[in-house]
């Protein structure tokens, strides 16, 4: 007898299969990322009643599969629907860029209860808050650190030179930095040329992402927009590279960040 399971779930995206059942995937809180065919979903009244939509915070019930990865749904029930957000087209974009790039960058069925956590609590925040380009930074930067892959961003990842922090006085030599995408953090002017994959970095950009990734307060600090945007455009790539394959969301997310 298979053993069933039962676990807060946030709906990543759902889609048709054959006529009457649907694939979805879900982040669980205690068995990671899961996907698992919900039988009989297009028909059913009781059992996946506004449930399976992007977004949604679910209780799932679920058995493993026996001769497929695929997860066997039991049920889904509703616990929380971001009605505000879902109402809000920039709030949609945002949403499902987060969704798609927390998929992107988590293994099936590896736990990650601080990622759940994460991404729960940013849906939470669009649901009652304005979005921002500082937000989206922020979401993705402490997405990347806890999914493991956390930019460098303290000294030269080929030679070790410290970045120095503004204000205050820098070497002439150490002005100009690179973020480097295979190096998965930032090359001083010296070493960028050993790299194809690089992108330019001010050290306003470069302060300001530490920051960031600190979750440090910024309330104090003018962080102006061609800074952010400068950031945005690293960051993206990064994620991108780290997930090979297409951000399908950014295009539609860029309409709203731009």
């Amino acid at each position: 007898m298979r053993v069933s399971h039962a676990t807060p779930a946030i709906v990543l995206r759902s889609w048709p299969f054959g006529e009457s059942d649907r694939i979805v995937s879900f982040l669980t809180e205690s068995h990671g990322k899961l996907t698992g065919i919900a039988k009989g979903a297009k028909r059913s009244k009781r059992r996946f009643v506004n449930s399976l939509e992007p977004f949604s915070f679910v209780n799932l019930r679920f058995q493993d599969g026996v001769h497929s990865s695929l997860a066997f749904i039991l049920g889904c029930e509703l616990q929380k629907s971001y009605k505000n957000l879902i109402a809000s087209l920039d709030k949609i974009a945002v949403a499902f860029y987060c969704v798609e790039i927390t998929e992107g960058l988590i293994a099936e069925r590896e736990e990650n209860r601080l990622v759940f956590k994460h991404l729960k609590q940013s849906l939470s925040y669009l649901e009652s808050q304005e979005t921002s380009l500082t937000f989206l930074i922020g979401f993705e930067l402490k997405l990347l650190r806890l999914a493991g892959y956390q930019p460098f961003l303290d000294s030269c990842r080929r030679c070790g030179v410290n970045r120095p922090r503004l204000p205050g006085p820098i070497p002439t030599s150490q002005m100009r930095w690179h973020f480097s995408l295979r190096d998965g953090g930032i090359l001083c002017e010296s070493c960028c040329g050993l790299r194809k994959e690089i992108l330019p970095m001010s050290c306003e950009a470069l302060d300001l992402m530490i920051d960031l990734q600190q979750e440090q307060n910024l309330q104090s600090i003018n962080l102006t927009l061609p800074v952010l945007k400068q950031m945005r455009a690293i960051v993206l790539r990064f994620i991108q590279f780290q997930m090979d394959k297409e951000i399908k969301s950014a295009s539609f997310l860029y309409q709203f960040s731009a």
